[in-house]
């Protein structure tokens, strides 16, 4: 078990699914453990303080430290007041996994407004607000020569990386949270912070419904526990060296998703011209890699 002994977590999302796994996770691995769940539904609406409560009365009938918080983490006051009450409660703070999601899954000519709105402020903005508050707290230490040694861990997702149906929403907020991730692990370094994230595929209550989610668990730990070891090795001290990786976690497979690079290219010394680049585009297109599938895997014996 890697020792999170002294180390205070924040998790958001923290009352179902990955992030009560993530919780217990962190719990018995000795961390202090803020659990935040606004308590809705997997929509998104509604709210209770229930979910977050019992995932703290579980960790503490394990001998563990945690306290609740239902603050809405997609909004700039509720999230500055999860990591205020994490200072509060526990003295500092190390650990921030951003967890927290709902699903409003439509076609794109079927969504709307407010099914785009509503997925987007909580993928997104609730992994920005959370971060840049616990931003806040980690640079002042460091400015005030205090030792920092803190971890974020986002939460993408196959979707926002590969695509997936049905979620322009959701997928469009997962692919901004890898970039957000990419971005942010560049300025935090300078502070002793780590940004990495995961990309879990899990069954949950937002996934139990998809069909292919429940072939996949026929066959493989589809558990959200199975994801939860790696996030609890990236908010260790351990992972100190490693830093604006995504993670892709599936049942027992670990893999590292790899970004956006340059594939083939051409040069011209003349402006380019609409008529000269037809024979141009289709071949750098062709001599490019395929695109991945939904599971992110290219085809067999294609070129990397």
């Amino acid at each position: 078990m890697v020792d999170m002994d002294g180390r205070v977590a924040v998790i958001t999302g923290a009352g179902n699914g990955l992030g009560r796994a993530h919780a217990l996770a962190f719990a018995a691995a000795g961390a202090r453990v803020v659990v935040n769940d606004l308590g809705g539904s997997a929509a998104g609406e509604g709210g209770s303080d229930g979910p977050a409560q019992r995932v703290v009365e579980e960790i503490r009938a394990a001998g563990g430290t945690a306290v609740a918080n239902t603050d809405d983490i997609a909004t700039w006051d509720g999230a500055a007041a999860l990591i205020g009450q994490a200072v509060s409660a526990f003295g500092t703070l190390d650990v921030l996994v951003n967890n927290a999601g709902i699903l409003r899954d439509k076609m794109l000519t079927s969504m709307s407004e407010a099914d785009w709105d509503a997925v987007v402020n909580v993928h997104l903005k609730g992994t920005f607000a959370p971060t840049r508050h616990a931003a806040d707290f980690w640079r002042q230490r460091s400015k005030d020569g205090l030792p920092v040694d803190a971890r974020v861990i986002n939460t993408t997702s196959p979707s926002g990386l590969f695509g997936a149906v049905g979620q322009a929403n959701y997928g469009s907020a997962k692919s901004g949270i890898a970039g957000f991730t990419t971005i942010a692990a560049m300025e935090l370094g300078r502070y002793g912070v780590t940004v990495n994230a995961v990309a879990p595929t899990a069954l949950t209550r937002l996934t139990e419904d998809i069909g292919p989610m429940q072939e996949l668990a026929r066959s493989s730990d589809m558990a959200p526990e199975s994801v939860s070891p790696v996030v609890v090795w990236l908010g260790s001290a351990e992972s100190a060296g490693v830093t604006g990786r995504i993670f892709a976690v599936i049942g027992g497979t670990i893999a590292v998703v790899d970004g956006f690079a340059y594939g083939p290219e051409v040069s011209s010394d003349e402006r380019w011209t609409p008529g000269r680049l037809g024979p141009v585009m289709t071949d750098l297109v062709a001599r490019a890699a395929p695109q991945p599938d939904i599971t992110g895997r290219r085809p067999a014996g294609s070129p990397a």
